[in-house]
């Protein structure tokens, strides 16, 4: 019978049980010829490759590989046995983001923080983080039910996380609790992710073989975790360099207890590189002092390079606290994000011609290594437009800028054009502009455009979403498709209708250097289709396209199928969600054939619903 098992799968799982059960004579089966070997290796379990694994590691520490135990044979099999726990996270989580195979701060020029190193990504240490991961998300939510009082330690495993990496007949009662997977796959986890609930002594007890580099505390509130939390900090202070707390209360007081948990013996300085505190009050509302410890913190930091504050109800004078701190600090920073926190006027409070300002910004002790600056979210109007000018003119190196959701309005965006148009001719332009949803009119925008010069180097990247333009901008936008070579263009929602469509198409230049473009939610219609096929021509770079929410009829299928066929093959993503009437067209189905690396390209929309009306208001 078909459903029969294979000798050769038999001899397998019979291995395999032998090597959970802990085999007296492991070394044996490293033993067999290569070939028996490495095809065992692909078809272990995981914890039955762990425990092959631990064998072949003379200088393991605590189940961890050391380089040096590797070398002669024992790196060629290690490179094999590296394949196998790929093969097992692949298969495991096979939706699983672009993984960092090493993690630490570089900085280059396309101002990007942090950066992988190439080099051979260590899939066991990848698989079991992630694994512990799980774990610990699992027992979180089993702790925080209101009749936990027991210890985290103590927490079962789910059945479905242990099946991942064996069967539960084969694992003793030990292995289900949630200490012997810290205990075995803790030394593994460099970043984790935390619940306050699981931010407390214990905690700290069951990771101490983890050599952490990056954590992140979700809803820190209570004096406890805390305390957990300041642990844990101090416990991994020699080798964490990313530190990040989400819906958490970060008061003075708990801010200032977090921040000398961190403090090096006999040192203030610490090894944090990037520090980010998001949806998190870090003042009470009606007190007017700012955590000192926080200050302390930014001031010596020297590694510092990424800071962010999302959303912390930061007032004006706070901002200007830390920004102060900020430029008369010693570090480099790379990126900086103060964001969504209404900071209207604090722009102001940091006057051009104050001593403090001038001298600090012109001096080597300053933020000149700036690359990333948003500030998106804050409130500003057209005078704090005007502020910021004399802010973005000492920051030589800065090449990119996020000032979206703030209602500047077109005399803010005339403040800003000398900027722009100098930022872009240095020998180290700016290369991402992001200014979305600020109040634009076509008339700003039209202004905008047309002062900007001949770009030396490209545009990495536009975005004017959001932002009522009308048709009118549709001739300028053509234009500038062709002196600034952008990269991508986000011209999502800015009401451009069929008729800038039409002229948009009509007046693009015969070749872009475009790689993506979203021109979704401009009510398109027909002229979609017909922008798409110039597109599709006429910018062989071109990567990505999103052009949902266009209202597209059905007709609009014959016209995209011919521009797919004409493709050069570089397109891999063409977004049509939210255009439910091209369902009805006969021809859809042709659309799947088109495929990128086995992939298919076109992004189909939803059917309509039997019954809806059709409104083609947005």
């Amino acid at each position: 019978m078909s459903g029969d098992p294979s000798l050769y799968s038999l001899c397998v799982k019979t291995v395999t049980e032998m090597i959970t059960n802990g085999y007296d004579h492991l070394q044996d089966v490293l033993e067999l010829p290569p070939d028996l070997l490495d095809n065992l290796v692909m078809n272990l379990p995981p914890l039955a490759l762990q425990t092959l694994h631990e064998m072949l590691n003379d200088g393991c520490i605590g189940g961890y590989r050391t380089d040096n135990a590797i070398h002669g044979k024992k790196r060629g099999r290690y490179e094999y046995f590296n394949m196998g726990w790929n093969k097992l996270f692949n298969k495991r989580w096979p939706d699983a983001k672009k993984i960092e195979p090493i993690r630490y701060m570089t900085t280059d020029e396309s101002a990007e923080v942090c950066n992988s190193v190439n080099c051979t990504a260590d899939w066991q240490q990848l698989y079991w983080e992630k694994h512990l991961q799980e774990c610990l998300d699992g027992a979180a939510e089993t702790a925080l039910l209101p009749g936990f009082y027991g210890h985290i330690g103590e927490l079962t495993i789910s059945d479905s996380i242990i099946y991942s990496i064996d069967s539960p007949r084969s694992m003793i009662d030990e292995c289900m609790k949630l200490s012997y997977h810290c205990n075995r796959f803790g030394c593994y986890a460099r970043c984790l992710r935390l619940q306050n609930v699981l931010c407390s002594g214990e905690t700290c007890e069951l990771l101490k073989e983890s050599k952490l580099q990056k954590l992140t505390f979700v809803r820190i509130k209570s004096k406890t975790q805390v305390d957990g939390v300041c642990m844990l900090l101090n416990h991994h202070r020699e080798t964490l360099w990313s530190l990040e707390f989400i819906h958490c209360l970060l008061y003075p007081t708990i801010m200032n207890q977090i921040c000398n948990s961190m403090s090096k013996e006999e040192s203030v300085i610490h090894g944090i590189r990037c520090f980010s505190i998001k949806s998190s009050p870090i003042s009470e509302s009606k007190s007017s002092s700012i955590s000192s410890g926080l200050l302390s913190l930014l001031s010596s930091g020297g590694s510092l390079a990424s800071l962010c504050f999302y959303d912390t109800r930061m007032q004006p004078k706070f901002a200007k606290m830390i920004f102060d701190t900020l430029l008369g600090s010693s570090c480099g920073l790379v990126t900086l994000e103060i964001s969504d926190n209404n900071l209207t006027g604090w722009l102001s409070q940091i006057e051009e011609k104050s001593t403090n300002f001038s001298s600090l910004l012109g001096s080597e002790m300053s933020m000149k290594s700036l690359k990333v600056l948003d500030l998106r979210g804050n409130n500003f109007h057209k005078d704090d437009a005007k502020d910021l000018c004399s802010i973005l003119a000492r920051l030589p190196n800065l090449r990119s800028i996020d000032i979206s959701d703030n209602p500047i309005t077109d005399e803010g965006i005339r403040y800003l054009i000398p900027y722009f148009v100098k930022a872009l001719e240095k020998a180290s332009p700016l290369l991402n502009i992001k200014i979305e949803n600020c109040n634009l009119s076509g008339m700003g925008v039209i202004e905008l455009l047309r002062s900007l010069p001949p770009l030396k180097e490209p545009l990495n990247m536009l975005s004017l979403a959001d932002n009522h333009l009308g048709c009118s901008v549709a001739a300028t936008l053509a234009k500038f498709l062709g002196n600034s070579c952008v990269k991508e263009l986000n011209l999502e929602d800015i009401e451009l209708g069929a008729s800038g469509f039409q002229e948009l198409e009509e007046l693009m230049p015969r070749e872009t250097a475009l790689s993506s473009i979203n021109i979704s939610k401009n009510r398109g219609g027909i002229r979609t289709a017909h922008l798409l096929s110039r597109l599709i021509s006429q910018a062989p770079n071109l990567v990505a396209i999103n052009a949902g929410a266009n209202i597209m009829p059905p007709e609009s299928v014959p016209i995209i199928q011919d521009a797919l066929k004409q493709s050069k093959g570089n397109l891999e993503r063409l977004d049509l969600t939210g255009n439910s009437q091209l369902c009805l067209s006969n021809y859809t189905s042709v659309l799947q054939e088109f495929c990128h690396h086995g992939k298919p390209i076109v992004i189909y929309p939803s059917p309509p619903v039997s019954g809806t009306p059709y409104d083609d208001d947005p």
